[in-house]
């Protein structure tokens, strides 16, 4: 009975050793198929690697080129036989076709799951472009577009935090904000910047100077009836006057025919920069000059517009002066102590008006009426006015109507607009700010104002620094006005980047601090202004259906194009082969 149990086991160990021979048997095989396969994968590999990496690094070249001018991809028929393949395909045709290199390895010549022209690998290849653009520039400044649902303040406020944490920033590090003039973003009660302020008294909100004046003209137009019809009669008349090119050539014609008269009468005089041909300007509502060039040119041209209206009558057709606070508003490197005293003096100067400015306007009004035959009402006479019954129409002289109800409540609205627009803590933080200039051997410096300065930021400069601080500028302004190094500097960027270089930024750290604070409420103003104009280029006709992805991607890109420039293509290339394990081998 025992050696029958003996004889059970021995049978049952040799089966489990047989099983066991077979299954080390089966792996073993297994083993050094893979690893033949290995072999096999990398001598092939070894032989296309080179190919490979030529056809991925053309392919970057030409998506570079589109990205950088923020030109569409793809076209509207891509098949093989179409005359226009879309800006990728026929640059890359055009780039093989100048390569006999490159030539031998794309398009037909490629492998065909390896071709690299699909728009699932360039969106592939221009996300890892931005991501490594981005990289560059997260430490200075977060460039993106977030999708929202809605645009109450509480959903912007939310996407701004989400936005925040998925880079790892914090809103306790914001110094500035910047945004368009809309109420939910700008309002006191509860808009976006008062649930940022909530959080963070130091992230100031200062709004596009230019593009606040713009909004103060803006909501005059619209808040005054005569004012807004005014606009829509001049918006009108310019889409009239440049309906064709022929009503364009022939107010040119007319225009230039009465400046030779003029000249032969003596009436104007000639010269360098003197009688330059002119147009009629049409109004843009991001253009903060457009509405004062447009009545100028209409005024310039009226009775050249006149002959072409009436022209446009008889046959029966359908029908360079500049704003001086507009354009010292829009400068991209800013005099901000010039801005500001512009602003100043623009409501000194309607203030003026109102004072003593109606006998000069009605007596340039009366030259002109005269000048082209229209007649001039009577001041004394009773306002008629149009389109409304006579008899319940108030019962005001044309000079109440013209000087009280026009003119001074124009001007007392202008005025409302500015102080609304041009608040007091902003212009006092941006004229602070511009005291750090070295413009000028640091003409601007102002120890005083530069304390004040710091003192806007409490987060940053404790009491201990304020008094540190006023030390470090006694020594920091003699160091500056005695070095050659830092004369001829124009803006604070300037000096920002030449106190790195010197390594003064070490020595003056706290002066540093005031200038890094500086420049970051200039780019919380002017990027926020241009990246809403990218986004009219980039989404064209042929883009009108951009995600989200593709298009943050191509707007970082086409934003910052001069830190994609420094991005090589090497570095591209690697983030890309991470993003899925089953590309081609470099």
């Amino acid at each position: 009975m025992v050696l029958q149990n003996i004889n059970v086991r021995k049978s049952i160990w040799l089966i489990f050793l047989q099983i066991l021979g077979y299954e080390l048997e089966f792996w073993i095989t297994i083993l050094a198929s893979k690893i033949r396969c290995t072999e096999l994968i990398s001598k092939e590999s070894h032989q296309d690697r080179s190919d490979y990496r030529i056809r991925l690094n053309a392919s970057i070249d030409c998506i570079r080129y589109l990205l950088r001018h923020g030109m569409a991809f793809s076209g509207h028929d891509e098949s093989d036989d179409s005359n226009n393949k879309g800006n990728f395909l026929e640059l890359w045709h055009w780039y093989s076709n100048r390569n006999e290199e490159v030539k031998k390895f794309v398009l037909k010549n490629a492998p065909a799951n390896l071709k690299l022209t699909s728009p699932d690998i360039q969106k592939d290849i221009v996300n890892a472009a931005a991501i490594e653009t981005l990289n560059k520039i997260i430490e200075d400044i977060v460039v993106g577009v977030e999708h929202v649902n809605n645009t109450t303040a509480l959903s912007l406020k939310k996407a701004i935090d989400n936005f925040f944490s998925r880079n790892k920033l914090s809103i306790s590090r914001l110094r500035g904000q910047g945004y368009d003039g809309a109420s939910n973003m700008r309002g006191e009660l509860n808009s976006l910047k008062t649930h940022i302020l909530k959080e963070n008294e130091s992230a100031y909100y200062v709004h596009c100077f230019a593009h606040q004046l713009q909004l103060a003209l803006v909501s005059l137009a619209t808040n005054h009836i005569k004012i807004d019809d005014l606009s829509t009669l001049a918006s009108n008349l310019v889409n009239v006057v440049r309906g064709s090119s022929k009503r364009c050539d022939f107010l040119w014609e007319k225009q230039a025919s009465k400046v030779i008269e003029a000249l032969d009468n003596g009436e104007i005089s000639s010269g360098s920069g003197l009688n330059q041909e002119i147009t009629v300007k049409r109004v843009g509502e991001t253009r903060w000059s457009s509405h004062y060039g447009t009545l100028i040119s209409i005024i310039n041209l009226f009775p050249s517009i006149i002959e072409l209206l009436e022209e446009l009558k008889v046959n029966a057709l359908k029908i360079d002066q500049k704003h001086e606070l507009s354009q010292a508003l829009q400068m991209r490197d800013r005099d901000i102590v010039n801005a500001m005293n512009l602003v100043t003096l623009s409501k000194q100067q309607l203030q003026k008006m109102t004072d003593s400015g109606w006998d000069s306007l009605r007596n340039q009004i009366v030259v002109f009426c005269e000048k082209y035959d229209i007649d001039v009402p009577n001041m004394d006479d009773i306002y008629l006015p149009s389109g409304r019954s006579r008899c319940k129409a108030p019962k005001l002289t044309n000079l109440h109507y013209y000087q009280v109800d026009i003119f001074y409540d124009v001007i007392d609205m202008q005025l409302q607009e500015l102080n609304s627009h041009f608040t007091k803590t902003n212009t006092e933080l941006l004229l602070c700010m511009a005291c750090l200039s070295p413009f000028d051997s640091f003409s601007a410096f102002n120890k005083q104002k530069l304390i004040r300065l710091a003192q806007f930021y409490p987060k940053d400069f404790s009491e201990n620094d304020i008094l540190a601080l006023e030390d470090e500028l006694e020594t920091y302004i003699f160091d500056m006005k005695s070095s050659s190094v830092f004369s001829g500097l124009k803006g604070i960027s300037d000096l920002g980047e030449k106190l790195v270089e010197t390594k003064k930024d070490r020595v003056y750290p706290l002066v540093y601090l005031l200038v890094t604070l500086a420049l970051i409420l200039p780019v919380a103003i002017a990027s926020m202004e241009r990246a809403f104009s990218a986004m009219n280029i980039l989404k064209s006709d042929l883009r009108n259906r951009m995600g989200d992805i593709w298009m943050n991607d191509n707007l970082i890109i086409y934003i910052k194009e001069d830190t994609f420039d420094i991005i090589d293509n090497e570095v591209i290339m690697k983030r890309f082969q991470e993003m899925k394990t089953c590309r081609g081998r470099l």
